[in-house]
């Protein structure tokens, strides 16, 4: 097996914030020898070394669409942290999913006010941030924000005013390093293989004085109806333009393919890999819920199988070769 060699440590991580429900419901995780164990042991011996969790402000307790308070965040982060693993936590500012489809304010923040919104943010962020550390969990990163290509918190934070987005991400990124000056903040957008759209959106927020430390991009050819061989080079191309042009450091924050096609979804991951490791500021890859099996989630991306035990894809971690 080929190594894929990367120079500084790299973040082979994982998005496991299904992992508690899953548990709580009776969801068997196995090893890759079948044996019960715990999910975070066995993604060490992948050699996974970091883990991202979202957080919501006020989640239903839903099974799939609920929980991921700060608190259960804290407990998760914690838990992970324990372990060994650097913790990445992933706001979305929404009470429930936020994607490029779905990104609406949370229920409290709707009849605000610009300036309003702009202090509920900050007020937010700086809380939850503080509550970790409080608890003892210092994250590595946050994510101001989750796949935010039309903007965040609409119609406010939309892209047909960067201005006004600039400063809600301004908002958030002072607010997290009021607290915690050493966690790093990201900026989050879908469709990572498309290079032009990333270079006007960072170009636009750029121009307005906007404040972050790093950018996190998804690669998913699955959601584009694409095959992998089509996109992996533009997304390579994303990887070294972005550092090169506004000076920040890039990490691929979510990725998957069909857990039924297992062979197919190793050869993405260990594709993504090998651009990861072409690009000097690319700093990592998380697994979007590698955990979350179809038969509990009924999404279709995992890299898990109905009785608990992890697919092919997972060994893609395996020819990860850390300095």
């Amino acid at each position: 097996m080929k190594e894929i060699a990367f120079s500084q440590k790299f973040a082979a991580g994982a998005d496991v914030s299904w992992l508690p429900m899953m548990e709580a419901t009776g969801f068997p995780f196995r090893n890759r020898n079948g044996k019960p164990q715990d999910c975070l042991l066995t993604l060490k011996e992948y050699g996974l070394n970091a883990l991202r969790l979202r957080a919501w402000i006020n989640p239903s307790s839903h099974p799939h669409s609920g929980h991921c308070s700060t608190e259960e965040t804290l407990a998760m982060g914690l838990r992970g942290q324990r372990m060994g693993y650097d913790i990445m936590v992933d706001f979305h500012y929404g009470d429930t999913w936020r994607d490029p489809k779905n990104q609406h304010k949370p229920a409290a923040w709707e009849h605000l006010s610009f300036e309003e919104l702009l202090e509920a943010v900050t007020e937010y962020t700086r809380g939850a941030v503080a509550a970790f550390l409080r608890g003892g969990l210092t994250p590595k990163w946050v994510q101001l924000g989750n796949e935010t290509n039309p903007g965040l918190l609409l119609p406010d934070g939309g892209t047909d005013n960067f201005a006004n987005l600039a400063r809600i991400y301004n908002a958030g990124h002072d607010a997290v390093k009021a607290v915690s000056p050493e966690t790093l903040t990201l900026i989050h957008l879908a469709e990572g293989n498309d290079t032009e759209f990333c270079v006007n959106y960072f170009d636009q927020l750029e121009r307005y004085g906007c404040r972050f430390d790093m950018i996190g991009l998804s690669y998913y050819p699955w959601w584009l109806n694409a095959e992998n061989r089509e996109l992996i080079g533009d997304l390579g191309r994303t990887l070294i333009t972005l550092p090169e042009r506004f000076g920040k450091d890039v990490m691929v924050v979510e990725t998957g393919g069909e857990d039924e096609k297992e062979q197919e979804s190793y050869d993405l991951l260990v594709s993504v890999l090998e651009q990861c490791a072409l690009a000097p500021r690319c700093k990592g890859m998380f697994y979007w819920e590698p955990q979350g099996a179809k038969t509990w989630s009924g999404y279709n991306l995992s890299a898990w199988r109905g009785d608990g035990s992890p697919t092919r894809a997972m060994d893609a971690y395996l020819r990860v070769r850390q300095p």
